[in-house]
């Protein structure tokens, strides 16, 4: 037995995670976005999922041809078929001269005629679950709101008392942004797409409203792919809280940084490596979490900046033979592309991937994140929601973060440091008429860390972090100055890389 208002599937299950359930039987609800959103592909694929579960469908087009239906259908490579579909055309649409007249202005008939079609279908097949394309045309024939918001009032009436869960599809021709709806129907999903300035547009959706039940708001971001709609949750930290992980530090692989990190990098914590364009920032981070993969662990990588090719290279030019790692899956390496994917889409991959088990994540480099943003706000908003899912996890998180330029100030684009357990900065300096490098520990909010430089070193056979040096003046300067007598360190083998 059907129980009135129970969650009925939209056909997403990631639709239905944020409707916390889905829809609600034998009630309406308005999907509303303007044309190309994606109101249509949703709407089949909630009928679609209704048939498979032997729910009578019926799909009611007042603006589209089935033919124009059943196309977009096939382009997505599902079928509608069992899914009734009823064309109710207005008759002074249907280019026949006997629907012709002068005596009444043709909106005052059409629109009565419409509604009456429209009821009449239901009533001929007697579905469960009905969509409506779309209301707007209701809204041009009426031609002023209050009989619109009358004629959409026994519509909704009517198909309760038939005992169908409706969603109502509304192009929102009208430019201002008309509520009259909203108040009218159980529940409200709005779909946008929005233009950025440079590469592919943003699409979103936001539930306006669920009568009698909780869901998650905010917009969360989807792309519109064959099949449906790919939709990815807003990440709500709150919500995926595994407990408290275990913090034993894990070894770098290297003796020198686990000393200056306090015996190496803590799960549940996130480490922030920052500094100048050339440093090592990018390898130091692989360095970082080569102790969790010769343990057998996950990781995943997530570049903004580099293909896999060059990430590779880079790798093997300092001795890292990541290539096992890669070929048996413990090391995930993905390039996005910040112009194509939104912010969305990075969260529920990094998601999924922990959820497979990875226990380590980079992030290389903000600088890119940043781009799949709208501005610095949402970054360090939604940073802050993802790290504290990713601690909650017990995931060792690295972030990389290039300050600008080269020389001079070095300032970062925004401050990252009070999201970060641990800081490992790193610096140009001058030595011997070289460009040298220098690593340091600024901050570590689980147990100790050492306070002076250290030299890193780049070769053929790996990375070299130097013993502490006592000839360093001005450490924390953006130029800190060697003064010196202790040697320094030097090729091993090779160049240096």
């Amino acid at each position: 037995m059907m129980v009135d208002a129970a969650p009925v599937s939209s056909g997403h299950a990631s639709l239905d995670y944020i409707l916390n359930g889905g829809y609600a039987r034998n009630r309406c609800h308005l999907i509303e976005g303007q044309p190309g959103s994606g109101k249509t592909t949703l709407a089949m694929r909630f009928l679609i999922a209704g048939q498979a579960r032997g729910e009578k469908c019926l799909f009611i087009t007042v603006s589209e041809s089935p033919f124009e239906l059943l196309q977009v259908a096939e382009t997505h490579g599902v079928s509608l078929a069992g899914i009734e579909i009823v064309e109710c055309l207005p008759p002074e649409l249907s280019l026949d001269p006997d629907h012709y007249q002068s005596v009444v202005h043709a909106s005052e008939l059409e629109l009565g005629e419409t509604v009456r079609a429209v009821m009449a279908a239901v009533a001929n097949s007697q579905p469960s679950l009905v969509v409506l394309d779309s209301l707007s045309e209701v809204r041009l024939l009426a031609q002023g709101p209050l009989r619109y918001r009358r004629q959409v009032l026994a519509l909704k009436h009517f198909f309760f008392r038939q005992g169908c869960t409706v969603l109502l599809l509304d192009d929102l021709t009208v430019r201002e942004d008309d509520l009259t709806l909203h108040s009218i129907a159980h529940g409200v999903v709005r779909l946008e797409q929005i233009a950025m300035e440079y590469g592919a547009e943003r699409r979103r959706l936001r539930v306006f409203k669920m009568r009698g039940r909780t869901f998650h708001g905010g917009f969360h971001d989807f792309m519109i792919e064959k099949g449906g709609l790919n939709i990815f949750p807003r990440l709500i930290s709150a919500e995926d809280n595994a407990g408290s992980p275990s913090s034993a530090p894990v070894s770098t692989g290297i003796a020198a940084l686990d000393r200056m990190t306090g015996g190496g990098l803590d799960a549940g914590t996130t480490t922030l490596i920052q500094g100048p364009s050339g440093t090592g920032k990018s390898t130091l981070a692989l360095q970082c979490i080569q102790g969790r993969l010769d343990r057998g662990e996950k990781a995943l990588f997530v570049s903004f900046e580099e293909t896999l090719t060059n990430f590779v290279r880079r790798a093997e030019g300092v001795g890292m033979k990541i290539g096992k790692h890669l070929a048996d899956g413990t090391l995930t390496f993905v390039h996005i592309d910040p112009a194509e994917t939104s912010a969305g889409q990075i969260s529920d991959m990094i998601r999924r991937s922990v959820q497979d088990g990875s226990t380590s994540v980079i992030l290389d480099s903000l600088s890119g994140y940043q781009h799949a943003l709208r501005d610095e706000h949402y970054l360090l908003l939604h940073m802050h929601e993802l790290l504290t899912y990713l601690n909650q996890q017990g995931v060792m998180t690295v972030i990389v973060l290039a300050q600008a330029g080269v020389i001079g100030a070095l300032e970062p684009p925004f401050d990252m440091t009070y999201l970060a357990d641990t800081v490992l900065l790193l610096r140009f300096f001058e030595a011997r008429d070289e460009m040298r490098r220098a690593i340091s520990v600024i901050k570590k909010r689980i147990g100790s860390h050492e306070r002076v430089m250290r030299e890193l070193f780049f070769d053929s056979q790996g990375i070299q972090v130097g013993p502490i040096q006592q000839g360093f003046r001005n450490i924390l300067s953006n130029r800190p100055i060697y003064s010196g007598g202790e040697p320094l360190l030097e090729v091993r083998t090779g160049t240096d890389g």
